[in-house]
């Protein structure tokens, strides 16, 4: 069965995208309830459009968003930065929207964030850096815009796109304002599919060798 929901039953065939329309925040927050402790299918949701989306990833995803995440981590130790990374984690403004990427970082934020045990963005600032894996769904970057996410990459069919928050709306970009002196675009999806290819272990040793 494509998706289940009962009265303490939420699940989603692995590689499967669904979209509720004419939704609002009330029926989004019953359906992580309904999701309990688990963290698949992924939920979001959008109150300009009433779109809540679920999307189920297949095994092929989470690799490749496992290896973006330890990726981004090197360039991180290169430059001697500390970070916070998270996922899954739930970004929520209530009740405009709410969005949970394959994986996220604290950065220049992170002194903000340590020691608690749930964020709360009417209070905490949003992650630094959002990474989206598009394998089987499309990001709907307009919640993000209304996370007010700083910076969020998505990554599709070996594509890296950039996109920059900018008086609200994010912008399409060559540049990483996180690491504006790589070339984020071009390396890491050659370095991300090396991995696919030849094994996590191999694309990274190189990738910190570089």
């Amino acid at each position: 069965m494509l998706i289940t929901i009962s009265e303490d039953t939420l699940t989603l065939s692995p590689g499967n995208t669904v979209i509720f329309r004419g939704q609002k925040w009330e029926d989004y927050e019953r359906l992580l309830n309904l999701r309990q402790e688990t963290s698949i299918p992924k939920l979001s949701f959008n109150l300009n459009n009433q779109e809540i989306r679920l999307m189920s990833p297949l095994p092929s995803h989470g690799k490749r968003i496992d290896l973006l995440r330890n990726l981004v981590r090197i360039l991180l130790e290169k430059k001697g930065l500390d970070w916070e990374c998270f996922d899954p984690i739930t970004l929520k403004i209530p009740p405009l929207a709410g969005v949970e990427p394959d994986t996220c970082f604290y950065i220049n934020n992170r002194q903000t964030i340590l020691g608690k045990n749930k964020i709360d963005l009417t209070l905490d600032p949003p992650p630094d850096l959002a990474i989206e894996v598009d394998f089987t769904s499309i990001t709907d970057i307009s919640a993000y815009e209304m996370i007010k996410v700083p910076e969020l990459w998505i990554y599709r069919q070996g594509v890296l796109n950039i996109y920059i928050l900018e008086d609200n709306k994010y912008q399409d970009s060559a540049k990483s304002r996180l690491f504006p002196d790589f070339d984020i675009k071009t390396i890491l999806p050659q370095y991300v599919e090396l991995g696919w290819n030849e094994g996590s272990s191999v694309a990274l040793r190189q990738f910190r060798n570089l």
